[in-house]
C-alpha cells in the first residue's frame, strides 16, 4: 500500500497588530495548500482593546498567543519578539518554511534571511504593505482576498487610507483586463511552435515573475476564468483536466 508524502510543516508567525482577525477561518484554509500549519503563533500587547477580535477567536483556529505588553509609546516589541522566535525555529531545522502574516515592511530583512537558509517564505498582508516585503517571499497572499464574500476591508489597528482614496476603491478588485500584458509575457516565455503553454506552467512562471500574482486579485476564482476574461487569449481544453492557454493573435485563420 503507498503511503502519502506527509505535508511540509510551516510556522505561522502572525503580526496581531496590523491584520484583521476576519481573514483568520480562510488564512488557515490557504495555508493549507502550501502545508501543515504546525506552529501557529501571534504577537501582540492582548489587554488592548484594538486587538480584542483577535483575543476572542484564538481557540478556534489553535493559535498561540505571545503577549507582549507596550511598556513604551512607538516601541514595538511584538515585532522584535516574533523575529528571534522566527530565528530559533529557524535553526531548529524542524520546517519547510515560514509563513509571515504582517504589512510592516520591518519583516522584509527576516523574509530574505529565511530564504537564504533555503526555506520558503509565504507572505500575507494587505495591499498597503510594501513592495519590498512582497518581493521578499516566495509568494505573497493579498489579506483583502481572504476576507469573507460579504466583507470589505477592515482597517487595522495600523492601517491608514491612503490620501484622496475612500476604503471602497482600496478594496475594489483589478479588471481581469489588467493582467494581459503580464499573461502575455509569461506566455511568451513557455510557448512551443505553435503558442501553446500548459496551463500548470503558465501559472507557475506568473508566480515566479511575481509572488503576489492571483486570479482573485482580479475578481476570478480561477486563472482559467481570469484568462477567459481578460481577453486576447485562446483556451483549448484536452481529455482529463489538460487545459492549455496561448496569445489570440498567434491563433491561425480557419
Amino acid at each position: 500500500m503507498s503511503r502519502t508524502a506527509p505535508l511540509p510543516r510551516l510556522a505561522v508567525l502572525i503580526d496581531a497588530e496590523n491584520i484583521s482577525p476576519r481573514i483568520a477561518p480562510r488564512l488557515f484554509e490557504e495555508i493549507a495548500t502550501f502545508g501543515e500549519a504546525s506552529v501557529r503563533r501571534i504577537y501582540g500587547d492582548f489587554s488592548e482593546e484594538r486587538l480584542r477580535g483577535w483575543a476572542q477567536i484564538l481557540a478556534d483556529h489553535a493559535i498561540i498567543p505571545q503577549q507582549n505588553f507596550a511598556l513604551t509609546a512607538g516601541k514595538n516589541g511584538a515585532d522584535i519578539a516574533l523575529a528571534i522566535d522566527a530565528m530559533d525555529l529557524l535553526h531548529s531545522g524542524r520546517f519547510a518554511g515560514f509563513c509571515l502574516v504582517s504589512s510592516d515592511s520591518d519583516f522584509t530583512r527576516l523574509a530574505a534571511r529565511i530564504r537564504e537558509q533555503g526555506l520558503d517564505v509565504f507572505g500575507f498582508g494587505e495591499t498597503k504593505t510594501p513592495k519590498s516585503f512582497r518581493q521578499a517571499c516566495k509568494r505573497f497572499v493579498l489579506t483583502e482576498n481572504l476576507l469573507p464574500p460579504s466583507d470589505s476591508v477592515v482597517p487595522t489597528a495600523k492601517s491608514k487610507i491612503p490620501v484622496g482614496s475612500s476604503p471602497a476603491s482600496t478594496s475594489a478588485p483589478r479588471k481581469p483586463a489588467q493582467a494581459t500584458a503580464m499573461v502575455q509575457r509569461a506566455i511568451a516565455q513557455l510557448e512551443d511552435e505553435e503558442g501553446w503553454v500548459h496551463l500548470g506552467g503558465l501559472g507557475s512562471r506568473l508566480l515566479a515573475m511575481d509572488p503576489e500574482f492571483d486570479p482573485r486579485t482580479y475578481g476570478c476564482a480561477k486563472l482559467t476564468t481570469l484568462i477567459e476574461q481578460a481577453g486576447g487569449f485562446e483556451v483549448r481544453r484536452g481529455g482529463g483536466m489538460s487545459v492549455q492557454v496561448r496569445r489570440r493573435e498567434l491563433a491561425r485563420p480557419a
